[in-house]
C-alpha cells in the first residue's frame, strides 16, 4: 500500500493515499514495519522517486514498528509461506496493531492479525467521524 503512494500507482493509489491523509490529520496511528523501510527505498529509487524524502515526510506521522532477534523467531514460527508478509505480522504485533494493511490479502489468511485492504480500512477502521 505505501508503495502505492510513493509510486502512484492506480488505481490503487486513491485509497492508499486517503487513508494516510486520514492517519496525518490525526484520525488514527498507524505503524510501519522496520524492514519495509529499505525495501520502499530500494523499490521506490529505482522508479526515480525521492524515497529518501519520501519516508522521511512518512514517518512524521506513521510509527517504524521495532523489529529484533524475538521478531525474526515469532516470524519464522508462523505458518505463513512468505517470510516477509510474516515480518510484517511480527512488526504488527511488535507495535501492537489490530491490522495489517495490504492489498495482498490471499499470503494473510493463515496469519494471527487479520489483514484489511486500504478501501476498507479506511471505511471501516478510520470512519469520518
Amino acid at each position: 500500500m505505501l508503495i502505492d503512494v510513493a509510486l502512484r500507482r492506480h488505481p490503487h493509489f486513491e485509497a492508499s493515499a486517503a487513508l494516510l491523509e486520514r492517519i496525518e490529520r490525526g484520525g488514527g496511528r498507524a505503524c510501519l514495519a522496520w524492514h519495509s523501510v529499505a525495501n520502499i527505498h530500494y523499490i521506490a529509487a529505482r522508479q526515480g522517486v525521492d524515497a529518501r524524502g519520501f519516508l522521511a515526510a512518512l514517518t512524521r506521522f506513521v510509527e517504524v514498528a521495532a523489529g529484533g532477534a524475538e521478531g525474526v523467531r515469532y516470524a519464522a514460527s508462523l505458518p505463513m509461506a512468505d517470510f516477509e508478509d510474516a515480518l510484517q505480522v511480527a512488526a504488527a504485533r511488535a507495535a501492537g496493531a489490530s491490522h495489517v494493511v495490504t492489498r495482498n490479502l490471499g499470503d494473510y489468511e493463515r496469519s494471527p492479525i487479520p489483514a484489511i485492504a486500504p478501501p476498507d480500512a479506511l471505511r471501516d477502521l478510520l470512519p469520518v467521524r
